[in-house]
């Protein structure tokens, strides 16, 4: 990655702000578009990485305006992570979860298609594009594509935009290699989104009210952000080397699914005195069960996996967020994951100026 120019859509947002920080580490020179960060707690401003990724405000909406931030960044290697994410936004704002998730990347890779710079594009969707169909050792790439709600639906849908421009656009060595990557459900420090489950930890515990949660029981795949995007790297590294084999879809999950009830006796566990309690508001809006990925090709052809299990993960974003909570800088805090992680089974150590 050294010298080499990366463009990171999303970067304002919580997975860029960390993909961001990985990049520059390697030595890449970053660009990022996105929408202006929001909200009170934003890592991207915490974190000070403003100072060294060239950022620029663009709706991926506007096509005329991704067009031009595509062509200004000339970038070789792109990573795709601006969305709508939640799904419970999907459910309140259907057209714009889908205009912002499918022609959002249509304007993307109709972008770079006029870009001769571009050598390799992983557009990240989710864990979410499949089919609501649980399968034995759960979803491999190959399984139905489906949607319950707008933004399961936008992701598949923009799967389907990908491999069409893929098989148009950028087949033959015509264009960069294009792949997708579904990761299952990510978490880490400096997550501020709404109606997600350890950001709304987080926020209980700075209130002083019990944590509201709606489905206790649902088993979802957690994994560390730092994870998935050390696959991100690694695919984005192999569509350079082996274009045929690697532009495709790859899973990027950990072995085996959670319940959200035992995620957050970890999560308090971890953060210690102090942790707010909990209570169950159900809610009407569907949301799978059970959801799990198989992601046996990431690890056997990409050489992929998770370093920290799902118990490490978790105790490793309670320690990140107390800390936080307990003044100290975002910048600091994200440094102390990225060099800890490179230390496979680490676990997180005990700060006494936090306690």
């Amino acid at each position: 990655m050294t010298g080499t120019r990366v463009l990171v859509t999303g970067h304002t947002g919580f997975k860029g702000a960390w993909l961001c920080a990985l990049l520059l580490r390697a030595g890449a020179r970053v660009t990022g578009i996105a929408l202006a960060p929001e909200g009170d707690h934003n890592l991207w401003r915490a974190s000070g990485l403003a100072r060294d990724v060239e950022s620029h405000v663009v709706d991926l909406r506007d096509a005329g305006a991704t067009t031009a931030a595509v062509a200004a960044a000339n970038a070789e290697i792109v990573f795709h992570l601006a969305a709508q994410p939640i799904v419970r936004r999907g459910y309140r704002e259907p057209v714009l979860t889908y205009a912002t998730n499918v022609m959002g990347t249509v304007h993307l890779l109709d972008a770079i298609r006029l870009q001769p710079a571009a050598r390799a594009v992983v557009v990240v969707t989710s864990d979410k594009v499949y089919a609501d169909e649980p399968l034995p050792g759960g979803y491999a790439e190959d399984a139905r594509l489906g949607g319950a709600d707008p933004y399961a639906g936008s992701k598949a849908a923009a799967e389907l935009a990908v491999a069409t421009y893929r098989d148009a656009y950028f087949s033959g060595g015509r264009g960069p290699a294009v792949a997708t990557a579904r990761a299952g459900n990510v978490i880490g420090g400096g997550d501020f989104s709404a109606d997600r489950l350890l950001p709304d930890f987080f926020r209980a515990a700075e209130a002083g009210q019990p944590l509201v949660v709606r489905h206790p029981e649902a088993i979802r795949p957690w994994q560390h952000v730092l994870d998935p995007l050390a696959g991100y790297l690694r695919l984005a590294a192999a569509l350079l080397d082996e274009p045929d084999r690697f532009a495709r879809a790859w899973n990027f999950g950990p072995a085996g699914a959670v319940p959200v009830r035992d995620v957050i006796d970890g999560f308090a566990a971890a953060w210690g005195p102090g942790a707010p309690g909990w209570r169950v508001e159900p809610s009407g809006a569907h949301e799978t069960h059970r959801l799990e990925i198989d992601a046996s090709a990431s690890r056997h052809a990409l050489g992929w996996e998770a370093r920290w299990e799902t118990a490490v993960a978790v105790a490793r974003t309670a320690t990140w967020y107390r800390d936080y909570l307990a003044g100290e800088a975002a910048g600091a805090l994200l440094e102390r994951d990225l060099i800890h992680h490179t230390r496979q089974g680490a676990r997180p150590e005990s700060h006494s100026s936090s306690r």
